[in-house]
């Protein structure tokens, strides 16, 4: 057995002494600590809170976003390409209704900032689900 090589050792890579391995369990586990990383500044308007639409126990804030500001707040936030305008009508394929896109929301939850549509409290659409 002793002079089998077998797997990983046939390419003739050696394991070197010290180093570490993301198998060796000397990694820490990101999972634990990454959490924290994803945590979004507020935005720098007032909030009201509001009950998640699918689990009660996440906390769940609307922003209240003066008309004047909101489309500078579609624009920083919308993740796509060509921000649609605000007298645009989408359809949130969760609700399966039209919307026009100035009646948008702001919703904070597990401390990041989601833009969504003015059904999300029913249905849980977000912008991922206008079309």
């Amino acid at each position: 057995m002793r002079g089998m090589q077998i797997g990983w050792e046939k390419s003739g890579f050696r394991r070197q002494p010290g180093k570490i391995s993301r198998y060796n369990g000397k990694m820490k586990n990101k999972r634990t600590i990454a959490p924290a990383s994803w945590e979004q500044p507020r935005l720098p308007y007032p909030t009201v809170p509001r009950k998640h639409p699918g689990n009660p126990a996440i906390k769940s804030e609307e922003y209240i976003i003066p008309e004047s500001d909101k489309g500078k707040v579609l624009k920083e936030m919308y993740p796509f390409r060509g921000v649609p305008k605000l007298s645009a009508k989408l359809l949130d394929i969760e609700e399966n209704k039209r919307f026009v896109v100035k009646d948008f929301k702001v919703v904070r939850e597990l401390g990041r900032n989601w833009l969504a549509s003015p059904y999300y409290y029913s249905s849980g659409g977000t912008v991922i689900d206008w079309w």
